[in-house]
Order: structure tokens, then C-alpha cells, then sequence
């Protein structure tokens, strides 16, 4: 484990010792009968972590945050911050986690929670075993926290796994779940709401339905996710094929993610026009392509003239899937060029679809900053230039604009740059030219 990670750990646990000091001096002391309150919630909150699962980013979903939420403002005390101490520590022991990751989970709880609390008593929050009354602006203070403190301490540790940026890592595991997260929120005053009109027994017939539609939701992740793989799978047995355009689909639709993302596109939308480009030469797998596609030499025109036939293959074939139709008009055009030279349709401008037109660029970049026998891959500035040239000739100017002068454009470069590193290249008869990408 790098050293950096473990001075992350250390540094999160700190906090959650000077914040869980901090409920301690600046909380009141609760009745004995609040504690049954507290022990609830906690173990609401440890079986809510016991049916979490793995997500692709590294993190684990649950809806931990429900329960957690209902015990500050039912119990905000450091009572309650060392019942959630205790349930994480369950968590890990069941789960047999590595210390390292056991000694973070607990810590930046225990740390969501007690910051929680601390907002919570800040704007003038109490306890709602006292009269049940409802504080709207104590209680989204507090979930805002919660769901801040938690959400970047772990994108924190994984940017430091990763050596990416912390709001990279932060932008992508929320994506999906920011909106559940919002929707959700309300739902840790319900908890406490039932709680204190119908006690223990009101909590829990509460959580079994919502723990059964979570559980729902879980498989639905788990399926949406399998097809994702199987896509990934089918894509590097295409590619298995010409081994040197290795990783070559994975790459754009890296690319395009992040130009979509300058072009201001929604995470939603980023992550459709992501697997339009996984799959923008998936056409290749027809063996007419065979052949061409191993040959070490020159193409000729009339072997040129096959491969412009693979965008309307890859389209052909991404339309046979019910759930994929919205990604067939990118797939086919993603090698037009915006003054209409391009293939297969010649299509002109905004005529061409725009996730077409994105991936064109990602493809492109691609090319450009893979090694090839004829020359190295190219510098950022050379890559700059290239496609400062083709503006308005086979790139969207509009989007040129917002991703090239944009920081972002540094860091995908520096991205492919690493790239360069993990997978072989595509050899120099694929892309002679900026113009003829095959």
C-alpha cells in the first residue's frame, strides 16, 4: 500500500476523532430511553452495508445514508456516532476487509456522521424525540454533509490509488447516484418521523419494503452492468483479431466521455455516447475485414473502399439490439466530415449526428497519440495544430472550441500519454492521414 494512502487513512481517522470530540463538547446530554433510538438506526445501517454491493468505480452502493441520517436527528449525540463506530466495525469484521480498508470505512462514517450532527446542532436542529417536529433547513444541512464528507473521503483515497484528480474520481462515482442520493435524502426523516410514532416496530416495517426495492435495484445495476461487460468483451474479441488496434475502442470511448464532458453534455448522456464509441467499429468482426485488417502493407483503393463499408456494418449490427437504437446514427457517422467529405453518407454539418461528431475527434486524438512505425506518438502541441488544421473540415468547429482551449484537453492527452504505455498500437496503414481514418 503507498505510504500516501496510508497518511490518507491516518489523516481521515484524525478527523473523525477531533469531530466525534467535537459532538462530544458541543452536544447535550440525552435520556437513557434515546439510546434504543440510536441502537436502531445503527443496526438498520449495519444490515443496509451487509446488502451493499461492489459498483465498477470502487465503491460500494447502499443505502446506509437512510438509517444514518434518521439517528442524527433522532439521537444528535456522540452516542450515536459510537453506535455507527460499532456498526462499521461489524461491517468490516463480517467482511473480512484488509486493516487498511476496515480502519477508512469506519473512520470517514464515523467522520459523515459526527460532521453531520455538528451542521445539524449548527442551524438550530433538534432532537425529534423531544416534539417530533420536523427542521427542513437543519436536516438538508446535515445530509449535505453527509453526503459531501462521504462521497470525497473515498473519492479522495481512490484519486490517490489511481494518481488521478480527486474531482475526476468525485464526478464519476456520484454520476449515477446523485440524483438516488437526492431523491433518497428525505427518507432518513421518514425513518425518524415513523420512529417516534410507532417506535422500533414502525422503523423496521418500514425498512423491509425499502430494503426489498433495494434489492431490486441492485439486480437491475448488477444486469445493466453485465451487459456493459459483455459489450467490453465483444469488443476486445474484435479487436483480439488485429492485435495491433488493442484497446483502440476502449480508448475513444474514454476520449469521447471526457470530450463530451467539455462539450457540457449530462453524465447520462456521456455515458450513452461512451458506449456508441466502444462499439463504433464493432462492424469489423464481419470476416470481409479479415484479411485487410492483417495485411502489413498498403492498402489499395479497392481494400480502402471495403473498409469505408464498417460504419454501416458496426450500425447494422448495433441495431439488432432493442436497447442500443439511439447509439445507431452515431455509429454510422462517425467518420463523416463536417464539410461533407466524409463516409459513409457525406454528410454536411449539423447534419451529422453530434455524437458522431465527437467521436470523430476522439478517434482522431486517438491516432495521433499512438506510436506508429513511421513515426512516435505526437506531443500535445502537435496535436493541437493538427486539429486546429482540420476546423471546420472534418471536425465540429463548436466543439473543436470547447475542447481544445479547454484545461481538459491537457489532461486527455496526458491520459493517452499513459495509455501509450499499457497496449500495442495500431499499425501505420490504419490512419495515413487525419483525412483517412479507417
Amino acid at each position: 500500500m503507498p505510504t500516501r494512502v496510508i497518511s490518507y487513512v491516518i489523516s481521515t481517522l484524525c478527523a473523525a476523532l477531533l469531530a466525534g470530540l467535537a459532538v462530544y463538547a458541543y452536544g447535550s446530554p440525552v435520556p437513557s430511553r434515546w439510546l434504543t433510538a440510536a441502537l436502531c438506526m445503527a443496526s438498520l445501517g449495519f444490515v443496509a452495508q451487509v446488502l451493499a454491493h461492489q459498483m465498477r468505480n470502487k465503491t460500494s452502493g447502499s443505502i446506509v445514508s437512510i438509517p444514518y441520517l434518521a439517528g442524527v436527528i433522532l439521537v444528535p449525540n456522540w452516542r450515536f456516532v459510537a453506535f455507527v463506530l460499532c456498526a462499521e466495525i461489524c461491517v468490516a469484521v463480517l467482511r473480512r476487509l484488509p486493516l487498511i480498508k476496515s480502519v477508512f470505512n469506519i473512520a470517514q462514517f464515523a467522520l459523515s456522521t459526527a460532521t453531520s450532527i455538528l451542521i445539524y446542532l449548527a442551524l438550530g436542529g433538534r432532537s425529534m424525540n423531544v416534539d417530533s417536529l420536523f427542521s427542513p433547513i437543519p436536516y438538508v444541512g446535515a445530509a449535505v454533509a453527509f453526503f459531501l464528507v462521504n462521497t470525497l473521503s473515498v473519492s479522495g483515497v481512490i484519486a490517490l490509488v489511481d494518481s488521478k484528480p480527486v474531482l475526476t474520481i468525485w464526478r464519476r462515482s456520484t454520476s449515477g447516484v446523485l440524483l438516488y442520493d437526492v431523491l433518497a435524502s428525505p427518507l432518513g426523516f421518514l425513518f425518524a418521523w415513523v420512529y417516534t410514532s410507532k417506535g422500533v416496530a414502525g422503523a423496521l416495517f418500514l425498512a423491509i419494503p425499502l430494503l426489498a426495492v433495494r434489492q431490486l435495484f441492485r439486480t437491475s445495476w448488477q444486469l445493466e452492468q453485465a451487459t456493459q461487460d459483455l459489450l467490453q468483451l465483444m469488443v476486445k474479441a474484435i479487436e483480439a483479431r488485429d492485435p495491433y488496434t488493442s484497446g483502440h475502442s476502449q480508448r475513444v470511448q474514454e476520449y469521447s466521455i471526457m470530450i463530451g464532458r467539455a462539450a457540457g453534455l449530462s453524465a447520462r448522456t456521456c455515458e450513452r455516447l461512451g458506449t456508441a464509441a466502444l462499439l463504433h467499429d464493432v462492424g469489423k468482426i464481419h470476416e470481409i475485414y479479415a484479411p485487410i485488417l492483417r495485411k502489413p502493407d498498403k492498402l489499395t483503393p479497392e481494400e480502402w473502399d471495403i473498409m469505408r463499408t464498417h460504419p454501416i456494418k458496426s450500425a447494422e449490427l448495433v441495431s439488432t439490439v432493442s436497447h442500443l437504437k439511439d447509439l445507431v446514427d452515431p455509429v454510422r457517422s462517425h467518420h463523416e466530415n463536417w464539410d461533407g467529405t466524409g463516409y459513409p453518407d457525406a454528410l454536411v454539418a449539423e447534419a451529422i449526428p453530434s455524437w458522431a461528431r465527437i467521436i470523430a475527434i476522439a478517434d482522431t486524438i486517438d491516432a495521433m497519440t499512438t506510436d506508429r512505425p513511421y513515426r512516435a506518438a505526437l506531443d500535445e502541441l502537435t496535436v493541437r495544430k493538427e486539429l486546429e488544421k482540420y476546423r471546420g473540415k472534418q471536425f465540429d468547429p463548436k466543439i473543436y472550441d470547447a475542447l481544445v482551449p479547454n484545461e481538459l484537453f491537457g489532461r486527455l492527452i496526458k491520459v493517452a500519454a499513459e495509455s501509450a504505455t499499457k497496449t500495442p498500437r495500431t499499425p501505420a496503414r490504419a490512419v495515413l492521414s487525419l483525412a483517412r481514418r479507417a
